[in-house]
């Protein structure tokens, strides 16, 4: 069974580092707690390579599945993610427009698999692309008018929720793709905020594709500057750190630094903007970000402000950026010859991506612990 092909259950006991029977151990007990007798180890044997083979739901023993693994449901593939009640759509005659109610429901669904992104990470990628394909088909079969428009900018941030997972599943081509259907959308929604935003992830695809030039060229045309005046202070913040980022993984040492000084400057204080849903950038987000960039350019100072950003709070509120973290962090540690705080960073790292499905990180931590 490849990776693709595992199961949650299986996935998520590799990560832990358990083997099948010390994982058994651990359910005996769990079920003891609860003042039920557990059956012999033969029977629990033969149900618990079931459950991990995907042949039985372990539906009895599910709480404490999720004990031992310190995971919720979701994430070991027990509960489908249940998206808020979805729309009626019409056949193609009885449509004549869309209207405001339709929209902010969109909006809401896009927002409510934000959240759970930053929860569960990999694990709704399929409730995102059927989300996605949702708007889709409202907007192909909608008239022309302001909430049309609407629409296709939460189609717009929706399409590259969806792109930026599939990147991070190390589906390189979907992510492209995604973020496609994202631009289309944003240009037909007129909102160029949404389309630098979109546009300049979309590079990142480039990026994991091992074309850093490539990606240099994509970001700088999302930050061209005729956009300064069009989009909001954060995002010119986020444009330039993401810019910096794709310069340091081109070799561009200088310029990376400047573009990191150009987005502190244009940081506004707070954490979030009301009209700028998919984008969450404050001073510590920023200082992680810097030190992103310094461990790809090899300098000794991303060490301090890894650290830095590893000690704010919320940056632990998302475990594919804590991940993204501690591999930047071991990257760095052993630069400076610190092997040891390498390896436990990087080890924390692998932990934390096999609970999210981040094969993007699973990639960088092989290179790590094989180097």
């Amino acid at each position: 069974m490849g990776d693709g092909d595992m199961t949650p259950l299986k996935r998520a006991r590799l990560a832990s580092g358990m083997t099948q029977g010390e994982t058994r151990d651990k359910l005996k007990a769990a079920r003891r707690r609860r003042d039920k007798m557990p059956p012999k180890d033969a029977s629990l044997k033969r149900m618990y390579t079931d459950w991990e083979q995907g042949r039985v739901d372990p539906t009895d023993w599910r709480d404490e599945l999720c004990e031992v693994f310190e995971l919720p449901p979701v994430a070991l593939g027990f509960v489908e993610v249940v998206p808020p009640p979805t729309l009626e759509i019409p056949s193609l005659l009885e449509i004549s427009r869309l209207d405001p109610e339709i929209v902010e429901m969109l909006e809401v669904q896009t927002d409510h698999y934000r959240h759970m992104d930053r929860k569960v990470g990999s694990a709704i990628i399929p409730q995102t692309v059927a989300h996605v394909e949702h708007m889709q088909n409202l907007l192909r079969t909608s008239l022309p008018g302001q909430c049309s428009a609407l629409a296709a900018v939460a189609l717009a941030e929706g399409a590259a929720l969806a792109g930026w997972q599939a990147l991070d599943a190390g589906d390189i081509v979907k992510a492209w793709n995604m973020h496609d259907i994202a631009k289309s959308a944003a240009a037909q929604g007129d909102n160029p905020a949404v389309l630098a935003h979109v546009t300049a992830q979309q590079a990142y695809a480039l990026l994991d594709a091992g074309r850093a030039a490539d990606a240099v060229e994509l970001v700088q045309f999302a930050n061209r500057p005729d956009m300064a005046g069009r989009v909001p202070p954060r995002l010119r913040a986020w444009l330039a750190a993401a810019e910096a980022e794709f310069l340091a993984a081109a070799g561009h040492h200088y310029s990376a630094l400047t573009m990191l000084d150009q987005a502190a400057d244009a940081l506004p204080s707070g954490d979030t903007d009301p009209e700028l849903p998919y984008l969450m950038l404050n001073g510590t987000h920023l200082a992680r970000w810097r030190g992103h960039c310094l461990a790809r350019l090899g300098a000794d100072e991303a060490v301090d402000d890894l650290t830095s950003a590893l000690e704010g709070s919320q940056v632990l509120t998302s475990k594919r950026a804590e991940t993204g973290l501690r591999v930047d962090l071991a990257f760095a540690l052993r630069s400076r010859g610190d092997i040891e705080g390498s390896k436990q960073h990087a080890q924390r790292a692998a932990d934390l991506a096999g609970r999210t499905g981040s094969a993007r990180q699973r990639t960088r931590i092989a290179k790590l612990l094989a180097g």
